[in-house]
């Protein structure tokens, strides 16, 4: 249930909190006072649309907050749990579910199975023809309940099977894609027969060959500056020394010197000859060197930086083809297995398919016959239980239930979300609501203007109803009816006021004299004698 509600700067509301109960909380008031904006602050803090119209003139943000007591949700310890939405002009949107953030559509799909709202604008469950196998489920109890843990035992089985078969390529076609894609990736590795260190040594030549015409001038002129210039000079030197080396050891030990560079720089000049003559690179060499680091180029950009990372995962395709290619034996296994919780989930489909439509036809009287006390004469609730024959499982087995309406005599049915009226999309959800308020989980049940276009006896009707699901339900009821604000567990009266040049509004929870003059006041426009005596016997 919600214990408490919190809004700030909605509309005319400034600041506002109001403590509800269990049972059925009426709220009444004159028009414009800020009913519908209460209303509104439960649909947002549901997760419902927020407009930035919708914030307080002169405020930058809004804010709603609500504590919920739910002693058996895993989401709390002692069964509060506090939701919280601000909202500000610039757009930025913050929930909390006990001080945790998160997105708008977490909040809803956790408020969704909370609350329930019903008025001219807002229907939630009722709306979502998902929604609507479950009220046919929760009607048939325990006899569809039986089968569908059956069921729901063998899906988990069905699930979990078809993902390992996916994860083993289990499917015929997804596994050659799978095996040609490997074998492709394969043979095209072990087709360019790589060398660890081929590219650094491919890179080098590719240097030289760019080089190649700057190499071979350099040489050259190398080359006939030692074989014309150096050796001749260092040979004439080392005549003149040889003429007196025999005067003094020093001349002798500067010629042994000279000799011997005269030694090296005809290695050095033999060799600079020789690389010179190496120096020589034609254009199909070249492009044979071209094609060549394209091709490791190409293969470092599908699988890997390097040549040996390259082989290492061309070591790993092998192992995976192999793999693959001897997963027969288990998929086998696995589609048989597949094959026979197929079979016994199709069986139990076609068993609660027959319960389904035997039980649907039992819910459409009990609606149809709940719309007529809510002066809905004419209206006729149909209930289509629509077997899939395309063995398209889900969690619920292969039926697709939806409930249409006809409106009016003459009419085609139709689903329920093309039903124009508010009014009557409530008093719908409240006909089901009663039939189904023994097993419906859902805590909060809210209906505002649920009257629209009704009075009388239907008007009586509409109460006894309310009241009767605020048993086993916390009902939330605006109204302006007395005969419904009458059967209220606990009256509120929302009224306005100006508080320094604002309106604002206000709520006030009505003790039982309180209440008998506010039913007084809907019931005639005004308190009278008259009208106390008829408020005090409708209150009875």
């Amino acid at each position: 249930m919600i214990s408490s509600l919190h809004i700030k700067n909605i509309g005319i509301i400034d600041d506002l909190s109001i403590n509800l109960n269990n049972g059925l909380n009426i709220l009444t008031g004159e028009t414009g006072a800020g009913k519908t904006l209460i209303i509104g602050s439960i649909g947002i803090i549901s997760g419902g649309r927020f407009s930035k119209e919708m914030i307080r003139k002169g405020q930058d943000f809004s804010y709603v907050e609500a504590c919920l007591y739910l002693p058996e949700n895993e989401n709390s310890i002692d069964g509060n749990i506090i939701i919280s939405r601000e909202i500000y002009a610039n757009g930025r949107n913050m929930c909390k579910i006990n001080g945790r953030m998160v997105t708008v559509n977490e909040l809803k799909a956790f408020m969704e199975n909370i609350i329930d709202i019903h008025g001219q604008h807002d229907n939630q469950q009722l709306l979502n023809p998902a929604s609507h196998i479950k009220y046919l489920d929760d009607f048939g109890n325990n006899e569809i309940h039986s089968l569908k843990v059956e069921y729901t035992e063998l899906y988990k089985k069905y699930n979990n099977i078809k993902t390992e078969l996916k994860n083993n390529y289990g499917d015929d076609k997804e596994k050659q894609r799978k095996l040609d894609l490997l074998k492709y990736q394969y043979d095209e590795i072990e087709k360019a027969n790589l060398k660890i260190g081929e590219d650094e040594k491919l890179e080098a030549d590719r240097k030289l060959i760019l080089n190649s015409e700057k190499i071979n001038e350099s040489l050259n002129i190398a080359d006939m500056e030692i074989s014309e210039h150096s050796i001749d000079s260092i040979n004439n030197a080392i005549r003149a020394l040889e003429k007196i080396e025999d005067l003094d050891k020093n001349y002798s030990k500067s010629l042994n010197s000279l000799k011997s560079i005269y030694y090296d720089i005809q290695e050095i000049g033999r060799d600079i000859s020789s690389l010179r003559e190496d120096v020589y690179f034609n254009e199909e060499e070249r492009q044979e060197l071209e094609i060549r680091l394209d091709i490791i180029f190409s293969l470092k950009r599908k699988y890997g930086n390097t040549i040996e990372e390259i082989l290492k995962y061309k070591d790993e395709l092998e192992q995976e083809i192999i793999q693959i290619e001897n997963l027969d034996e288990i998929n086998n296994k696995l589609k048989n297995e597949l094959k026979n919780i197929t079979s016994k989930m199709l069986d139990l489909s076609k068993k609660l398919n027959i319960l389904r439509k035997q039980y649907a036809h039992i819910l459409e009287e009990k609606i149809n016959s709940e719309l007529k006390d809510l002066e809905m004469k004419n209206a006729t609730i149909k209930i289509n239980v629509q077997f899939s024959e395309n063995e398209k499982y889900n969690s619920n087995g292969l039926d697709e239930v939806e409930i249409f309406i006809q409106t009016n005599i003459g009419e085609d049915a139709k689903p329920l979300y093309k039903i124009a009226s508010g009014g009557e999309m409530s008093r719908i959800m409240l006909a089901i609501k009663n039939v189904l308020s023994n097993v419906d989980s859902v805590p909060v049940l809210i209906f505002d203007e649920i009257d629209t276009g009704i009075s009388g006896i239907a008007a009586k009707s509409v109460g006894e109803k309310l009241k009767s699901i605020s048993k086993l339900h916390q009902v939330l009821c605006v109204t302006h009816l007395a005969s419904i604000a009458a059967k209220g567990d606990y009256n509120y009266y929302i009224y306005k006021k100006v508080e320094n040049e604002k309106t604002i509004t206000n709520v006030e929870l009505l003790n039982e004299e309180q209440t008998i003059k506010e039913i007084a006041r809907i019931a005639s426009g005004e308190i009278t004698e008259i009208s106390l005596k008829h408020a005090k016997e409708l209150r009875k």
